[in-house]
């Protein structure tokens, strides 16, 4: 016998190893997933019903808590369709043309992942307030940016712009253009292309980027928190309307209003799981 002939049984056992090894394994990685996931959950909505359920709603429902949630969807609805659009053309523009800076647009696409969002806030502060390079124009304009409502939407569409491009574009470079190509050559137009050949084939990462950019813009802290102002039921959002309670040692509150941010990662997951399965089924 050939003495390789029991290699694919050896590869088999090298593969399966021994039963108590996996079972380690498992019971590592869930103690790890409980520990650092579950738990933090669970406790949420503990101190969030410590009080009650009544205590609970009417955390949420007080006009300050509805204030932040305003505020918290109005920069998401900014933000999102406007990274939509800036990602889709972003992606095409990357994807489908060699030009010069195209190097140099990749780079600054990343630039809010390797910049804090700290020093992000800090940037529009130094741009945009009373003491910063525009501040005395603005101030003459009476144009608010800084502690108001505009630099919240700015803070968070710079936070999140990266993620509807970056899940679009790598879809676009693996597919190619060939199909555009002979849409083109038959006569469509470029934006009919876009639309009917284009967008169809990317559709699945669009969404992808849509989820992630929508749950970014909705938990972001740290740069909201610099351009904010902390003004309560004018410039809180949902992240610092609980960190105000939870200062005020009001965590039935605070977690009542974390638990809302809670609630959103759990949707987002749940249909981030359901996005990938329709994207890998024929």
């Amino acid at each position: 016998m050939h003495p390789t002939s029991h290699a694919p049984r050896r590869n088999r056992r090298l593969v399966s190893g021994p039963a108590a090894v996996r079972w380690l394994l498992i019971a590592v990685a869930l103690a790890f997933l409980g520990f650092f996931l579950v738990v933090p959950l669970v406790a949420v909505f503990t101190y969030a019903l410590q009080k009650g359920v009544g205590a609970y709603f009417a955390a949420i429902l007080e006009p300050e808590a509805w204030s932040a949630i305003r505020l918290t969807l109005l920069a998401a609805a900014i933000a999102v369709p406007l990274n939509l659009v800036f990602g889709l053309a972003a992606a095409w523009l990357i994807a489908r043309f060699r030009f010069p800076g195209r190097d140099v647009l990749l780079t600054l696409i990343d630039l809010p992942f390797s910049v804090s969002p700290v020093i992000a806030g800090l940037i529009f502060v130094l741009l945009f307030g009373r003491q910063g390079w525009l501040g005395p124009w603005l101030a003459e304009h009476d144009i608010h940016i800084i502690f108001a409502v505009p630099g919240i939407v700015l803070a968070t569409v710079f936070v999140t712009f990266p993620f509807v491009v970056r899940e679009v574009l790598p879809i676009m470079q693996a597919q190619g253009h060939d199909e555009e190509e002979a849409a083109l050559s038959l006569g469509a137009s470029g934006w009919r292309t876009f639309l009917h050949v284009t967008l169809p084939k990317v559709k699945w990462g669009v969404l992808y980027g849509v989820l992630l950019c929508n749950a970014r813009a909705m938990g972001e802290f740290g740069a909201v928190s610099v351009v904010s102002g902390h003004v309560r039921g004018v410039t809180n959002t949902l992240p610092l309307h609980a960190e105000i309670l939870y200062n005020e040692y009001n965590l039935a509150g605070a977690f009542a209003v974390a638990s809302l941010l809670t609630v959103l990662a759990l949707v987002t997951l749940a249909v981030k799981k359901y996005v990938e399965w329709k994207a890998e089924s024929p």
